[in-house]
Order: structure tokens, then C-alpha cells, then sequence
């Protein structure tokens, strides 16, 4: 990345090009102002996961929205190693950090599942998106993971793409170390699959090796909390089969 003189990142759903005029708004126009108390004249970055990183000046600053012009492309938009983390919903802070930290990880889309012994019903998908958005702009990230819709288990494996290899945690004792199913693999397409705190029911592992192009793996012999299990799988996932190697 060239050297730079920006003030902060911020992710917009705007198209990005040369000498365009852009409004920020709503939240993102507050930290700017109130927060960060930048002034006219400095500049940000901006991106939309498409048309790569943008350096852009701050032209008017008014109580509610700011005003920039795109100035320069300072980062082409580049394609990413394509995983895909599914989970158990977990409780409030521990999902915020899980969202925070596979953003930085890579993954490419967030996959809510209600498993048998899922414990959180609900789910609040803007925060889970905010979160994202966030550690997106604070490491680096040329994207934001997609944040899909929560789905039943079944719901889940009817609508999982065949073509992408699924990797499911195994906490019976009954899955490959993890190392050895990413090392029988080509870099392709992947997703992780991770149960909840009481981990998946033996009935439900037998449903999802149904679906073919299915590794089922073991992170060892400790017992890891669900996200601590996701962010480790998704490290060793990058370190073997996408962006680190």
C-alpha cells in the first residue's frame, strides 16, 4: 500500500471513481466530525469492495453530513482467498468478538446455523454486520464478509453449494486432525462448519457427511469454546490453504 497521509477508512456502498463528489452521512459522518474532529481540506480513505481504495479530500463539513471528492485510486481491488465460516450461534459479546476477528481473518461470508443444542434464539444481524463493517476499515480488508440470514440446520445442508468443500468440526474424536484434511486439499472454495458449546449431535454429523465433499476434523484434545474453535480453524485454514501460503 503506498504511503498516504488519510485519516481513516471508511466502507460505503457508493460507486468509487475519479473526481466523484460523495455525501457521508448517519454515523459515519459523527465519528468523522465528533470523533475523529477532522477539517476541510484532509483526507480519508474509502471503499466499497469493488472499485479498490480511494484517496479522498473532505470539501464541506455541515451538522449532518460531510462532502469529499474522491481524489485517486490507491489500492486495486483484489481477490481474496474464498472461505466461508457457518457457526452456532454464541452469546452477545462472544459473537461480537467472533465477527471481529474472522474479519480479519478472511472470511469472505458469516453463515448463522440453529443447531439442536444451539442456547441464543435470536439474533441481531445489524450488529453482526456492524462488527464486520468495523474490523473490515481497521485491518486493512478491501471487503466486508457477506452476513447471511440465519437458517435451521436442515434449511442449512439443502441450500449448501455442492462444489464447496465443507470442513465440520468434529468433537466426537471421530474427525481428521485439521492440518491433515487442509493438506489432502487443493486451494479451492471451502467453508467451516462450527457446532455450538454442547457441539453437534451424532445425528446431525451423519446428516452433513451426507452431503458429500465433506472432511470432518478435529482441532485436538482440548475442549475449545465455539468461537475460540472457529478463529483457530480459520487461522490454519489461511495458513495452509488461502491467503498466508
Amino acid at each position: 500500500m503506498p504511503k498516504t497521509n488519510f485519516k481513516a477508512r471508511l466502507y460505503i456502498t457508493d460507486p468509487l471513481s475519479i473526481d466523484a463528489r460523495l455525501t457521508i452521512s448517519g454515523n459515519q459522518s459523527h465519528y468523522l466530525r465528533n470523533v475523529l474532529r477532522l477539517q476541510n481540506g484532509e483526507q480519508i480513505a474509502l471503499y466499497n469492495g469493488r472499485d479498490g481504495e480511494w484517496l479522498s479530500e473532505i470539501k464541506l463539513i455541515n451538522k449532518k453530513n460531510i462532502e469529499v471528492k474522491i481524489q485517486e485510486n490507491i489500492r486495486s481491488q483484489e481477490i481474496s482467498a474464498d472461505i466461508w465460516l457457518a457457526f452456532a450461534p454464541i452469546k452477545k459479546a462472544r459473537i461480537d468478538y467472533l465477527a471481529q476477528k474472522a474479519t480479519e481473518l478472511g472470511a469472505t461470508v458469516m453463515w448463522p446455523v440453529f443447531t439442536r443444542y444451539t442456547m441464543v434464539s435470536r439474533l441481531n444481524l445489524d450488529r453482526l454486520r456492524a462488527n464486520a463493517v468495523e474490523a473490515s476499515e481497521q485491518s486493512g480488508r478491501l471487503c466486508v464478509p457477506e452476513i447471511r440470514s440465519p437458517a435451521k440446520f436442515e434449511k442449512f445442508l439443502k441450500d449448501w453449494p455442492s462444489q464447496r468443500t465443507l470442513f465440520c468440526l468434529d468433537e466426537t474424536g471421530g474427525g481428521i486432525p485439521i492440518i491433515d484434511a487442509f493438506k489432502s486439499c487443493k486451494k479451492e472454495s471451502s467453508g467451516l462448519f462450527i457446532g455450538p458449546e454442547g457441539g453437534f449431535t451424532n445425528e446431525e454429523l451423519d446428516q452433513v457427511e451426507k452431503l458429500g465433499n465433506v472432511f470432518r476434523i478435529s482441532l485436538g484434545k482440548r475442549i475449545l469454546r465455539s468461537d475460540t474453535a472457529a478463529l483457530a480453524a480459520l487461522a490454519c485454514w489461511q495458513a495452509m490453504l488461502g491467503d498466508w501460503c
